[in-house]
């Protein structure tokens, strides 16, 4: 088995979904990953990667992810890949990689969200170079 260590942002708030039949949590997301590059002609680039992410750990999810993880939080995934596929509405076989993930570390860690909560959160540490006020690209 491979294994991968990414380094990245969240792409929106993570989802928390039950398993039919079981009700087991797991938490499902999106981290983004960018790499600068400098090209033949001396100009500089940028290339963002998104990873699809399932975290399977029902505690991880409930515990540590649903309350802390939000959209930008910055995060460092051990996990492996796994092929994922699917049939659409359409008929269409669908195949995707995803990454599961096996230990998951908030880098700013954010206050925990209540239900009520409506104000926007304070981070805890600065999250680099990057304003996380902007959108995400996809």
């Amino acid at each position: 088995m491979q294994t991968l260590i990414l380094e990245g942002y969240l792409a929106a708030d993570p989802s928390i979904l039950s398993a039919e039949g079981s009700g087991r949590k797991r938490a499902s997301f999106r981290v983004l990953e960018s790499a600068r590059f400098r090209r033949a002609d001396g100009t500089t680039g940028e290339r963002t990667t998104g990873f699809n992410c399932i975290c399977f750990s029902e505690a991880t999810a409930e515990k540590y992810i649903q309350p802390f993880a939000r959209k930008g939080t910055r995060v460092v995934i051990q996990g492996h890949v796994e092929n994922d596929s699917w049939t659409g509405r359409d008929n269409v076989e669908h195949y995707d990689l995803r990454v599961v993930v096996d230990d998951i570390r908030l880098k700013n860690r954010q206050t925990p969200r209540k239900a009520a909560d409506t104000e926007d959160p304070q981070v805890e540490e600065p999250a680099g170079t990057y304003d996380l006020n902007d959108d995400i690209p996809f």
